[in-house]
């Protein structure tokens, strides 16, 4: 089918937080370069997004900080927005679900879905906070996995082992709100039934799209080959889009309803003939996400359009998979991320090194892998060397050698390597389009950087200094190399803007010169036309630099060992104690010891007597975890001991030190054990 027009959508980033280049791997970037890469082609290109501001880690993280959720979203809506405009991310429109206009929309999506009879209401028992008179969304809820034993999963995931689960899967579940135990209520809710859906999906999606990217396709087919259900549209909170019917007091749109509806709203916003993109089938639908999103794209929102009717689907999602950082998964709980707005910081005016670097190693069809020292060598080796040398060379001897115009090309002269060269522009152009329209970045990156590197072969075999007493032979090889300078800009502009902006002012041609179907020509560039001196397009990043940025990487993931994510950056409700000297912490005699026995003590429901070895003796502690641990699951665990604090007696037992522990985020206790140091009664320093 022919498309008159195209709808682009990035997934809607949670306001709860900055973005990290992970999200840039993962679907801005890749998103950013197709609608570039479409409007340089004069085509008629809407690319949509906008911040989700309904999630659950929103409302979590306000009630950590004591602000309200309106607080949080207003922040980092603003902190996203300009780092990703500043990263040169080209919406149309950067939205947010807050808006009244989303409001209606969802609401009006919601009200069609129920009056045409197509949700299913039922009442079940869900959990409760009866400390905070709260029903507790999945999120909310924390307990041990049963899948792999972590004691910090969440009701709806574990994040260790990556499980699916449900609330009522969960070992001890606890309120992440207040610690405390949950009960169950009753409480009614509307949901989609799915399964309804299977016949259509299967035809729809499993036949009528197996062009779709394997991991795409392939995680959809076991999800519908594995049985849809019904799934709740709606929850309990008082922080969303508010249900439009009848009996749903306390009731909101759950997030992943009112979420991709967002881009639909987001487009009203934007322009009154939103319905042309919504609403028309020549229209040509593509969601760019993150594998983490591929279900909610890919049948959810599809089944729900369906069932409204009267809009188009998603011709194309091609997500992306996971991109790590230093070997290890990021982790916004742990900080084990690179921050966009912090990079902008670090790297002022090197937004293209990143756009660069994250295109070339993007994770396309595996995860990848980012390391500091692969930046600094894509840069140093690929951009300063390859593409940066042949521009600055070729600008540097058109002013040595031809004025600092573009000399004149004569035909009678032009010999097989022109040729060749002519051959090359054309072909990097035809596998370019090619690779962009299967959505394969970094092979048409890898086209652009190729072409630079054919330029510096041409000009080193050329060798035009040496012919300064033919200046013919000379101009020729000038004329050819300014007009792939003239290409390159063309060719990287969907990739890097800024640099080929930044080339287009050193050739003194206006930004239409950019237009796609200029790429190939060899006549861009007017004879005698005056170039603008050189400039540098990149700049070479230096070993302290990188070490400054592996340093930061680790600094933070060791501050966030011990501070709850959601208050990070946050005023603290459990201030720093006053200052003291290095001779008072030297008092402190610290000793490894492993945990030989272990008992409740009668009549004190959060101690628990412990009975330690240091190696050169065996230890009586009491301490005050039993609320977090049973005895027998903490016998054989290795700890940190003061071992020469003064005894103390509890509940009539004599205690003879203290074991150090920490909080996780949701407020659990855990040990705090020495990485390097195996031997009971060692001194930790």
């Amino acid at each position: 089918m022919e498309f008159k027009r195209h709808l682009i959508t990035a997934a809607l980033p949670y306001a709860n937080g900055p973005v990290h280049i992970g999200h840039l791997a993962g679907n801005f970037l890749p998103a950013d370069i197709y609608t570039r890469f479409l409007r340089a082609k004069k085509e008629d290109v809407k690319f949509i997004c906008g911040t989700d501001e309904h999630g659950v880690p929103i409302t979590i993280r306000a009630m950590k900080e004591g602000v309200t959720p309106q607080d949080i979203v207003d922040k980092f809506h603003t902190i996203i927005n300009d780092s990703l405009k500043e990263m040169g991310i080209a919406f149309d429109i950067f939205s947010r679900t807050s808006k009244p206009i989303h409001h209606e929309t969802s609401q009006a999506f919601f009200k069609t879905l129920y009056d045409k009879g197509l949700f299913e209401e039922k009442e079940s028992e869900q959990f409760f906070d009866e400390e905070k008179q709260t029903f507790l969304a999945d999120r909310y809820i924390t307990g041990t996995c049963p899948k792999c034993g972590n004691e910090s999963a969440y009701g709806d995931q574990c994040e260790k082992c990556g499980s699916t689960l449900s609330p009522d899967e969960l070992i001890n579940p606890k309120s992440a709100l207040s610690n405390s135990i949950p009960v169950k209520r009753k409480t009614k809710h509307w949901y989609l039934p799915l399964q309804d859906y299977e016949p259509w999906l299967k035809e729809w999606l499993l036949e009528g799209h197996k062009d779709w990217k394997n991991n795409v396709y392939g995680q959809c087919k076991s999800w519908i080959d594995s049985g849809l259900n019904s799934r709740a549209m709606t929850r309990d909170s008082n922080w969303g889009v508010k249900v439009p019917v009848e009996g749903a007091e306390g009731k909101v749109m759950y997030v992943w309803f009112d979420a991709p509806i967002g881009y639909i709203s987001a487009t009203k916003e934007l322009t009154p003939m939103w319905s042309d993109y919504w609403c028309k089938e020549d229209t040509r639908l593509i969601h760019f996400l993150g594998k983490d999103n591929i279900v909610f794209h890919c049948i959810i929102f599809p089944a729900m359009l369906k069932a409204h009717d009267g809009f188009v689907l998603p011709d194309n999602v091609p997500a992306n998979e996971f991109l790590n950082i230093e070997g290890n998964k990021v982790s916004t709980s742990r900080n084990w991320a690179v921050w966009v707005d912090e990079y902008l910081k670090d790297f002022p005016g090197m937004q293209d090194t990143l756009r660069y670097v994250l295109t070339a190693n993007a994770p396309e069809s595996k995860d990848n892998d980012f390391t500091w020292k692969d930046f600094q060598d894509r840069n140093n080796s690929e951009l300063v060397a390859i593409l940066g040398n042949f521009v600055n060379r070729a600008f540097v001897l058109t002013h040595k050698l031809c004025g600092g115009r573009v000399p004149a090309f004569h035909f009678d002269l032009k010999d097989e390597r022109d040729d060749l060269l002519f051959e090359k522009i054309a072909e990097t152009k035809k596998q370019i389009e090619q690779s962009l329209d299967q959505f394969r970045f970094r092979e048409a990156l890898f086209q652009v950087i190729d072409l630079a590197r054919e330029g510096n072969k041409y000009l080193q075999e050329k060798e035009p200094w040496k012919k300064t007493d033919q200046q013919t032979l000379v101009d020729n090889a000038m004329h050819l190399s300014l007009q792939l300078c003239a290409n390159l800009a063309i060719f990287m502009n969907p990739f890097m803007p800024f640099t080929a902006e930044k080339l287009c002012k050193m050739m003194k041609v206006v930004p239409r010169m950019l237009d796609w179907e200029n790429g190939g020509s060899l006549k861009l560039l007017s004879v005698n036309y005056p170039m603008n001196p050189p400039e540098l397009l990149f700049r070479k990043v230096e070993d302290e630099e990188i070490q400054k940025q592996l340093e930061k990487l680790q600094q933070g993931a060791a501050a966030a060992a011990t501070v709850p994510s959601e208050i990070q950056n946050t005023s603290v409700s459990n201030p720093i104690k006053p200052e003291i000297q290095f001779e008072d912490f030297d008092k402190i005699d610290l000793r490894t010891g492993t945990i030989i026995a272990a008992e409740k003590v009668e009549k004190a429901d959060k101690l628990l007597k412990l009975s330690i070895d240091l190696g050169f003796e065996t230890r009586t502690v009491v301490s005050g975890i039993a609320l977090h641990y049973s005895p027998e699951e903490i016998v054989g665990k290795q700890v940190t001991l003061v071992a020469n604090l003064a005894p103390r007696k509890m509940r009539g037992i004599e205690s003879n030190g203290m074991i150090l522990m920490s909080e996780d985020e949701h407020g659990k206790l855990i040990f705090v054990n020495p990485s390097s140091v195996s031997v009971n009664g060692g001194s930790v320093k």
